[in-house]
């Protein structure tokens, strides 16, 4: 046999080896995507509305820190079957700080709950359902938007989970999304945008 002969079928059999690997790696690949792909119910997705503010529209100032900085009402439908708790997270991208700043924490919001109410109490638990965790200010509950300068986008995100997360009162949004790990099953959103009606930081 010649080397020339003996090069050629190495060569192809190390072709069919990465060509078998390819393959399995891409069907793995798939297999990951499918596993993640958001469920459906009925062919609907989650919806979260609230009926203080169009989605992308301004935020009234009674919700903020200029106003009564109260929290806004908001409503959902349509969660995934599967689902055991949800959890809301609202966040101010813009915030001039690394990671942007978070507003509001609640989780172990049962799955038959579909709303909270406008003015939310400050307090670790709410009367419907569902643990409060720690804003960015330090404190249990909503806090506003407030901007120190120009019209930043506030987030309201709402996440279907498929169970229950071992978190008391308080925690932090790092440790909500560590929590949250493997469990979101659909999430949904509305953004809001705020200017305060002066420039000086409140």
């Amino acid at each position: 046999m010649s080397s020339n002969w003996l090069s050629g079928i190495l060569h192809r059999k190390v072709l069919s080896f990465l060509l078998l690997c390819v393959l399995l790696f891409a069907k793995e690949l798939t297999g990951r995507f499918q596993e993640r792909a958001p469920s459906t119910n009925g062919g609907h997705m989650l919806q979260l509305t609230s009926p203080a503010f169009q989605a992308d529209g301004n935020i009234p100032t009674r919700f903020t820190c200029q106003g009564s900085d109260i929290s806004p009402a908001l409503a959902w439908q349509d969660a995934p079957s599967g689902t055991k708790t949800f959890a809301l997270v609202v966040h101010d991208p813009d915030a001039p700080r690394a990671g942007g700043f978070t507003h509001w924490l609640v989780y172990n919001i049962p799955a038959t709950t579909n709303h909270i109410l406008e003015n939310a109490p400050q307090q670790q638990v709410l009367a419907g359902g569902g643990t409060q965790g720690q804003n960015d200010f330090g404190k249990i509950g909503y806090a506003g938007p407030c901007p120190p300068s120009g019209t930043h986008r506030y987030f309201f995100r709402l996440y279907a989970l498929d169970a229950e997360l071992k978190l008391d009162s308080g925690a932090t949004q790092k440790a909500l999304e560590k929590a949250m790990q493997g469990h979101i099953l659909e999430q949904a959103e509305i953004m809001g945008k705020y200017k305060k009606s002066s420039e000086r930081a409140a």
